[in-house]
């Protein structure tokens, strides 16, 4: 990447930036230190993993991270000096899945839990686990995808509603209201598989 002159970026930060940890990072790839961007892919990949997996699942996973990586490297120079890198991050995800989802069409995608648990660090989960991940995923598909991106960027990612309205450019009150529908799609799909809640 040839070297750009981006001027006294450190002047336009705002108290969101000098807060954000990731900003020293960035300051450091926008003077001419491209290489201190595997930082910030170590340090977001497996939350950006998770939330493309809950969105659009495990087909094509490593190449919608690619994707979401890519888009973040090309945009960093543009990006907004106030605003946090992880809601920024989280919007180029969000953007990545829906893209995703509609290059797939009618095509919903079905959950393999097991294929993705292959890919993760943690130890094998026993079958009741297995079985309500499934379940999940499963609730996920059925959902709208506009309802399943915010249900999962508020309650599987525990991002605050604020936040969430950020990250796809929405008003909180349609982000509570998706919220709402998707919990009750959620709650009656499980009700159909015998949970009760």
């Amino acid at each position: 990447m040839p070297q750009v002159d981006y001027g006294p970026v450190d002047d336009c930060l705002g108290e969101t930036a000098v807060a954000d940890p990731d900003w020293e990072i960035i300051l450091s790839i926008l003077a001419g230190q491209p290489s201190q961007f595997r930082l910030l892919y170590r340090r977001h990949q497996q939350r950006v993993r998770a939330l493309l997996f809950q969105l659009c699942g495990p087909s094509a996973l490593d190449d919608l991270v690619q994707e979401v990586f890519l888009r973040a490297w090309k945009g960093l120079p543009r990006m907004e000096h106030r605003a946090k890198f992880t809601t920024w991050l989280y919007r180029i995800t969000c953007n990545v899945a829906s893209d995703f989802r509609r290059q797939a069409g009618k095509r919903r995608q079905q959950a393999e839990t097991l294929q993705y648990q292959a890919h993760t660090l943690t130890p094998a989960p026993d079958l009741s686990d297995l079985h309500y991940q499934d379940l999940v995923q499963r609730g996920l598909a059925v959902l709208k995808a506009d309802q399943r991106t915010v249900l999962v960027l508020h309650d599987l990612e525990g991002l605050a509603q604020k936040d969430v309205s950020e990250i796809l450019r929405i008003p909180v009150g349609t982000v509570k209201s998706r919220l709402f529908h998707a919990r009750q799609s959620l709650r009656q799909f499980l009700y159909q598989e015998g949970i009760a809640l």
